[in-house]
């Protein structure tokens, strides 16, 4: 098989799935449907904080390096120094690499930006006190408020010991699972 038509073919199936994959997204809002941990987005992986973030071997990252590769394949395949498959793979697959890194760079510093501006920490609310503004039923779900870098967040709340715990009352979180966040009186 030729080497301008395997560089052609990946080129052809990164772009594809570059585009069917911003299609269906738009199509199904990519919200809908089951929840996998990650929110529903393909390219959520996990930080070292616990949060969701972008991973290197994402769909996307791994997409860029296949389009990239096919790119410049068919770019170097076409120049006379570089035609030879021994020569072009090689640039090609580091050319791929640099793209991925580029393009798992932006998504990281795009999600980091948005993440801790719109979203706190969970992983650091462990020890910090909030207020009660919905009553916690015995064995039930209530409501808290807290305040971490200025911004005020409410979330639902259990009681760690399953006690009632009355409204207004002054809490400290213990720990957060998933969204839920368990507390013990102050």
């Amino acid at each position: 098989m030729d080497a301008f038509l395997i560089y052609f073919i990946c080129f052809g199936v990164g772009l594809l799935f570059t585009i069917v994959s911003a299609l269906v997204g738009q199509l199904f809002g990519g919200h809908e449907g089951a929840d996998l941990g990650t929110g529903g987005h393909a390219e959520a992986g996990f930080e070292h904080t616990g949060m969701p973030g972008v991973s290197p071997l994402s769909p996307t990252t791994i997409a860029s390096f296949i389009t990239a590769f096919g790119g410049f394949g068919m770019i170097f395949s076409k120049i006379e120094a570089a035609k030879s498959p021994w020569v072009s793979a090689p640039l090609s697959i580091l050319c791929g690499l640099a793209v991925a890194a580029a393009v798992f760079l932006i998504f990281a510093k795009l999600f980091s930006k948005t993440q801790s501006s719109s979203e706190s920490r969970v992983a650091s609310l462990a020890g910090q006190t909030a207020t009660v503004i919905t009553a916690i039923p015995e064995g039930g779900v209530g409501e808290i408020a807290y305040v971490q870098s200025g911004s005020r967040y409410s979330a639902p709340a259990r009681s760690e010991t399953g006690v009632p715990v009355g409204n207004g009352r002054t809490v400290k979180i213990t720990r957060v699972v998933g969204t839920q966040f368990y507390v013990s009186p102050d």
